[in-house]
């Protein structure tokens, strides 16, 4: 097979949702399908429960929550399918932006008994800022939902966006029977798979066969048979060039927990969406059917391997093929580099591979070399891809180490974390690193990075937290920070490549320092 049916046949793809919608279980359950894992894992639960394969780090063992991406590779039928499941939690959405800018398409979960909720409407806007297109699976059908026609008013007006429904659900909660499909007119009737085992019994009989009557009972039966005469008659129609261009979302129904409906999602999606679609550059868009590799690094994660103790950049191939060993030009370090171990992961298992394609997810040793948005490329066509977004931090506090002679460890610990993007570490501005102020842009951030210095580098530590909420660098490359003129709440410091901000308790103390400073000019992100 050559490199271009290699890349026909990728498909890369997010998982988003509000916490508790289901997401990591179907991120599972597909990771069943594709003969990836054996059996589901408990999200939550005892001790003794399997935790769920995306959920690696030990704090969010513990706790239940998804708090960083994982990347998942595994094929299925003539498929080769790389899952990025995402954090839900909003206090950790930050990854989850920048794991979209690696994904052709975005599956939503949405709880059924709940709707559209706030963080789901959140990852949506980004979906929509970049025309991802959206597949929604329409989740916890064996519990009891709201009504299925609001369910789709809902997304439409507060999402904003068309639904085709592909299929429609008979029922839910005690009486939840099964699907119906809409294009080949059969019913699925479902029935609980048992342990987590992917094998699900299943009768197809059409619309209108008398039969019906007793396989889900006449009141169902009539009940779907005038909810789909509405459907046929309302609804859009399937339009395979609005879905590309995210307003049209095909949706689906089911139950992660107990795979109802997931293999059905399954198929008809891969069907949907794309193989690997062309990246933004600073010259112009780049087309992953190109003979020349390129890549841009999306995350950075320390210590996933507690064995090694190392650094893995992950990138998204955008062109070409990687091979194992080869030399490439990495474009922010003006050098060139050789890529060497690559990996292919499986949450934090991980394997050697020989080759990759455009839509694949690698990881590679960093030595500390790589930032996250950094280029690779093989050619000699020095493009840049376009910037991944940072988010300004909301919080704020100060953090010392309560052992001062582990001073060594804090300072790689923390620096080691904040390069993963997930924090931001700032210092007085006129000092060295005795004093260090973290920024997140969600307070369970903090929660993390004490459990990480802990449980990783053997660091415990103390966080008092700091009354600022708005962060501003200076854009003036010739200004004397040290002589500015801020009100007495206002704080100056540097960033960890050393650029000068200013943090404030509140609007007003922004408004007193360009007041006082003419010309000074601020920025909401960092540089």
């Amino acid at each position: 097979m050559d490199y271009k049916q290699e890349i026909k046949r990728r498909r890369t793809f997010a998982i988003i949702s509000h916490p508790d919608a289901g997401k990591t279980t179907l991120t599972e359950k597909l990771l069943l399908y594709g003969g990836a894992i054996n059996l589901a894992g408990s999200v939550k639960g005892k001790k003794t429960d399997k935790h769920a394969v995306s959920d690696w780090m030990e704090i969010e063992k513990q706790r239940g929550i998804s708090v960083t991406s994982s990347v998942m590779q595994f094929n299925y039928e003539d498929y080769c399918i790389n899952i990025l499941d995402t954090p839900g939690h909003q206090d950790f959405s930050e990854d989850t932006y920048r794991t979209l800018m690696a994904a052709d398409s975005a599956v939503m979960v949405i709880d059924a008994s709940k709707g559209v909720e706030n963080q789901t409407k959140k990852l949506f806007k980004v979906c929509v800022m970049r025309n991802i297109p959206i597949f929604t699976f329409i989740n916890k059908l064996d519990r009891e939902a709201k009504n299925t026609f609001e369910l789709l008013d809902e997304i439409e007006t507060v999402l904003g966006i068309q639904t085709c429904p592909i299929n429609w659900p008979i029922g839910s909660g005690k009486n939840f029977k099964g699907v119906y499909d809409r294009e080949t007119k059969h019913i699925t009737r479902f029935f609980a798979a048992n342990n987590g085992q992917k094998e699900v019994d299943t009768i197809e009989v059409e619309l209108g066969d008398p039969s019906l009557d007793s396989i889900i009972g006449k009141d169902n039966h009539d009940i779907l048979s005038e909810e789909i005469e509405l459907l046929d008659g309302a609804s859009s129609e399937f339009d395979e060039e609005l879905v590309r261009n995210g307003k049209l979302t095909p949706v689906f129904f089911g139950s992660a927990l107990t795979n109802f409906g997931v293999e059905t999602f399954l198929k008809h999606f891969l069907k949907m969406t794309t193989s690997p679609l062309p990246r933004m550059s600073s010259e112009g868009k780049i087309d992953p059917m190109e003979n020349d590799f390129s890549a841009f690094v999306f995350k950075i994660q320390a210590n996933m391997n507690k064995a090694h103790r190392d650094r893995i950049a992950f990138m998204r191939i955008c062109s070409g093929k990687f091979n194992a060993g080869m030399e490439v030009y990495h474009m922010q370090g003006n050098k060139k580099i050789r890529l060497s171990q690559p990996q292919q992961l499986m949450a934090q298992e991980r394997q050697i591979v020989e080759e990759a394609y455009a839509g694949d997810i690698i990881g590679v040793f960093d030595p500390g070399i790589f930032s996250i948005g950094d280029t690779l490329n093989s050619s000699d066509r020095k493009f840049i891809y376009e910037g991944i977004p940072t988010f300004s931090p909301e919080h704020f506090a100060k953090v010392r180490q309560a052992d001062t002679m582990k001073r060594k460890q804090f300072l790689k610990g923390i620096t080691q974390i904040a390069q993963e993007g997930a924090i931001q570490i700032f210092q007085e501005y006129n000092t060295g690193m005795e004093e260090i102020i973290v920024g997140v842009v969600g307070v369970l951030q903090f929660d993390v990075l004490k459990f990480r210095l802990e449980s990783e580098y053997g660091v415990e530590v103390r966080l008092d937290p700091l009354p600022y909420e708005f962060i501003r660098w200076i854009e003036n490359k010739d200004i004397d920070v040290s002589s500015l003129g801020v009100s007495s709440d206002t704080k100056k410091v540097k960033d960890l490549k050393g650029n000068p901000l200013l943090l404030f308790v509140n609007r007003w103390s922004i408004q007193t320092a360009l007041e006082r400073n003419k010309g000074l000019i601020l920025s909401e992100f960092g540089r």
